[in-house]
């Protein structure tokens, strides 16, 4: 099957699925403005981009009223997938770049993700807290960890702890070695890509 959507998550609404659909022509048409996400993986975006983003609700379903922040969050990956598989989820989408955010703007007003606030700002001032700090290849984790470690608030209510989950690849060794408390998912147990083969989620409780 070469649709992910209905290979992985055809258990979603119909609605929710519509709008993970229309996305791509969202990015296609930024994608002609600005440089939102690679222009080689726009002929794989659903995979490359979608489904990727949509690995975080494998290890974790977010409980209504939850409040995220995705910092970093450049062309609205992981938020804005994830805000639209978790419509009770309260999402903050935070970037430093200007043109990113007035392109995350117009794809959430498109949309009409009335979860979603987007915000151009520096995650180091942002003053408010969460329940969970997503990320998609934003920084190293020790940086991540500087800047959104205290935004994170102690009380949890959803089956996992409430901390950092963060999206990368490749060797992570030396990364995270003065981090015993991550939990590191391969995101190739859960799709059979071989595009996955090397990517994982980062989950530190915080």
């Amino acid at each position: 099957m070469n649709n992910p959507i209905e290979k992985y998550f055809n258990s979603y609404s119909r609605s929710v699925k519509d709008k993970l659909y229309r996305l791509e022509a969202f990015y296609s048409d930024w994608n002609t403005k600005i440089n939102l996400v690679s222009r080689k993986d726009m002929d794989r975006f659903l995979l490359h981009h979608v489904t990727h983003s949509l690995s975080i609700g494998r290890i974790i379903e977010f409980r209504q009223g939850t409040r995220i922040l995705d910092a970093g969050t450049g062309g609205g990956l992981p938020g804005i997938p994830l805000a639209i598989a978790f419509p009770e989820v309260s999402f903050t989408l935070v970037d430093s770049v200007r043109k990113k955010i007035n392109a995350v703007e117009d794809i959430r007003a498109g949309l009409n993700l009335h979860n979603v606030e987007v915000r151009w700002s520096r995650i180091e001032d942002i003053k408010e807290n969460f329940d969970f700090v997503v990320s998609r290849a934003v920084a190293p984790f020790t940086d991540l960890l500087n800047w959104a470690g205290k935004l994170i608030r102690r009380q949890s209510f959803n089956s996992m702890p409430n901390g950092i989950v963060a999206l990368k690849g490749g060797d992570l060794s030396g990364e995270l070695r003065n981090y015993p408390d991550c939990r590191i998912y391969n995101i190739c147990d859960f799709f059979d890509e071989e595009y996955f083969l090397e990517k994982k989620i980062v989950y530190m409780p915080v």
